[in-house]
């Protein structure tokens, strides 16, 4: 029991700062505008840099890697599991890296749309567990990366 719940803290602790970054990110950015006249007249240029980061992580090796092990836990947890708390909590801090890794940037994209439109959270949501666990999923990762640069572009 206390290595289960080793593993869920230190899970728990990479999601609760990933989600304590983007608060103050988001607190910045909104300083930012109300501060900075030019971007206050030019906040569309934060979606497109949004979405041109997301789009550009998509793309990325690192996000192929997070995403092949997060794709199959069991042979994550096969390759990295040791026995004891320490160990479960090194373990749990390793997958949250590898599950962040593998959708902060549609979590990022999720959070700029606004966490109040139920239809954009259910449609990345979706997104996101299509990419993690249908077969094939892994293939949407490119295809999410250039519709995101298109949307940076636009």
């Amino acid at each position: 029991m206390a290595t289960q719940a080793a593993f869920l803290a230190g899970y728990a602790l990479i999601w609760t700062s990933f989600a304590t970054a983007a608060f103050i990110g988001d607190t910045l950015v909104h300083w930012l505008i109300g501060h900075w006249f030019w971007l206050y007249m030019h906040s569309w240029v934060i979606g497109a840099v949004t979405f041109a980061i997301a789009g550009g992580f998509q793309l990325s090796p690192l996000k192929k890697h997070c995403l092949k092990d997060n794709r199959n836990p069991y042979s994550f947890f096969e390759h990295y599991f040791r026995s004891g708390i320490g160990s479960s909590w090194y373990l749990g801090l390793h997958h949250g890296i590898i599950c962040l890794g593998s959708c902060w940037a549609l979590m990022l994209v999720m959070f700029g749309i606004r966490v109040g439109s139920i239809v954009w959270m259910a449609l990345l949501t979706g997104l996101m567990v299509v990419e993690k666990t249908y077969p094939g999923g892994q293939r949407l990762s490119p295809l999410l990366g250039i519709a995101l640069l298109l949307l940076a572009a636009l």
